[in-house]
Parts: C-alpha cells; sequence; structure tokens
C-alpha cells in the first residue's frame, strides 16, 4: 500500500489588517517546524512563496515525512491550533496530503496500468 508522505499547507493572502498578525504566525511556524525536524518528528519542510500568477494559491510549506509521521504531526494539537490561527489570518488556507520522492515510480506504474488500451 502506498501512503502519502508529504503535506503541502497553502495560503492565498492576509486578510487586509491582519497583515501583522499573519507575519507573527509565520514566525511561530516556522519555530514550530524547525523543532519538529530537530527531534526527529519531521524529515523535512521547506516554505515557498510563489510569483504572482493570477492564481489562488501565494504561498505554501512543504512537510515531508513518514505518513505516521504526518498523521500524528496532523492530530496533534499543536497542529490544529496553528491551522485555526491561519483561518483566522490569511485568505485561502488549505491542507493538502500527497506524494512525494520515492513512492511515485510505484504511482506511476499503478497508473499507467489503468490506461484502456487504445485498439
Amino acid at each position: 500500500m502506498v501512503q502519502t508522505n508529504t503535506v503541502m499547507f497553502g495560503w492565498n493572502r492576509a486578510i487586509p489588517g491582519r497583515e501583522g498578525m499573519a507575519a507573527e504566525l509565520f514566525a511561530h511556524t516556522v519555530n514550530y517546524y524547525t523543532q519538529l525536524k530537530s527531534s526527529g518528528q519531521l524529515e523535512s519542510w521547506e516554505p515557498v512563496f510563489l510569483n504572482r500568477h493570477g492564481g489562488d494559491l501565494n504561498g505554501f510549506f512543504l512537510l515531508k515525512g513518514t505518513h505516521e509521521q504526518l498523521d500524528t504531526i496532523m492530530s496533534s494539537d499543536e497542529w490544529v491550533d496553528l491551522t485555526m490561527r491561519a483561518e483566522q489570518y490569511l485568505q485561502g488556507v488549505g491542507v493538502i496530503t500527497g506524494y512525494s520522492g520515492s513512492v511515485i515510480p510505484e504511482l506511476m506504474n499503478r497508473w499507467t496500468k489503468t490506461i484502456p488500451s487504445q485498439r
């Protein structure tokens, strides 16, 4: 069974008037993810800011770990509180689980098996 090993915590932009709170939350989140990585509870993470593109996703944190690590993190009180605060300060907050790294070849192999023949 292939399990998710990536979480994308994305946002659009700060709610007008709450930019300072959003900046404080960003700093708090960076510290939180740094602690998780340092303690071995998370394999890696990185912030990504996107260039202007007319869409509603302008940045995200990409977290990588085992399915169990990510499930534990997303079930924690700190994570729940962090996401609730994000919804108060940011527009378009979303959390998406996904696949990366070594599981991709297996997923592609499984996907190609589902392609109907072109007869």
